[in-house]
């Protein structure tokens, strides 16, 4: 029998940042991603999530996932380092967990990946990892990459499994309402010790005022402070102060929609920056043409984002 940790709940709230898996020549750019890991700590994130959708992980074979795992824990310092482990057979995300946990994972984020559809198999699977594993899990429901959605009632199953430490949600309604509503039902079906983390830049800001417990956020792998600035906000309780931050940054949440997707975008500000090489995008996922990247570049000058 696996020796589980038991989950500390303050470990999974606040910001996570997820970071790039940046690529050159078709490789993992170990250096890159090294510089990505210590600018997130140094910028004093709660946590680091290496291997989501933003890094890219349904892209690495299994050594490159291990060798992200382990230069994230390396390059972390005492910042917390949650492991992406989505993978579309059971024991491919077994063995992504036990690399995982041998790097030093502080966590790990369990993606249902499919390719046929999925019913109750999220239960088995999320039930299988938590008896293996001896470090907590993030569930991660992203209907957008996983072609899987989640119901209040799955919800519920999952959060009663002990080693499930945190629930990774979709974004909530734009209306702050709406979301408070929204977010009220899933606490109502997950415990207290379960945390509640938003997703969806966009209404990150509206997700933590309606009372989620953490935010897992794209933009905060290459630009920590922006996302920084709506969590401090959020923390001390000025919920206003959030929201307009995160108004504030409405043309950086609108190139997201037009130009193909956060993780493009997020690449080329990456690259704009130097923090990554041109085209770090695994093929066959091309990163934003030279006009989009002009686009984004004066975006950016205009929000007075720098490096």
């Amino acid at each position: 029998m696996t020796t589980r940790a038991v989950p500390d709940a303050a470990t999974f709230t606040g910001l996570s940042a997820f970071p790039l898996t940046p690529l050159v020549d078709d490789r993992v750019d170990e250096h890159a991603f090294a510089t990505l890991v210590r600018r997130l700590a140094e910028a004093g994130v709660d946590s680091i999530t290496a291997l989501g959708s933003t890094g890219s992980y349904a892209y690495l074979d299994r050594r490159e996932r291990a060798t992200v795992a382990r230069l994230a824990v390396e390059h972390a310092g005492s910042t917390p380092v949650f492991v992406g482990i989505g993978a579309l057979r059971t024991s491919q995300v077994l063995a992504h967990a036990e690399d995982a946990q041998r790097a030093g994972a502080a966590g790990l984020l369990l993606a249902p990946m499919t390719y046929q559809p999925l019913t109750d198999d999220v239960f088995t699977l999320v039930r299988t990892v938590t008896e293996n594993s001896s470090v907590p899990v993030i569930v991660y429901d992203n209907p957008g990459t996983t072609h899987f959605t989640f119901g209040l009632d799955l919800y519920a199953r999952v959060a009663e499994l002990p080693g499930v430490a945190s629930i990774k949600i979709p974004g909530v309604p734009t209306d702050l309402a709406e979301a408070r509503a929204h977010v009220a039902a899933i606490r109502q079906v997950v415990s207290e010790r379960v945390t509640i983390g938003v997703s969806g830049d966009a209404v990150a800001a509206t997700g933590l005022a309606a009372g989620c417990d953490g935010w897992y956020s794209v933009v905060a792998g290459t630009l920590p402070e922006l996302a920084l600035r709506i969590v401090r906000a959020a923390r001390r309780g000025d919920e206003a102060a959030a929201l307009a931050e995160s108004r504030r940054l409405a043309p950086l949440w609108e190139s997201f929609a037009r130009l193909g997707g956060s993780l493009r975008v997020t690449a080329a500000i990456a690259e704009h920056f130097g923090l990554a090489r041109r085209s770090c995008l695994p093929l066959p996922i091309l990163g934003l043409d030279d006009d989009q990247r002009a686009e984004v570049a004066s975006m950016l000058d205009d929000l007075g984002v720098t490096r």
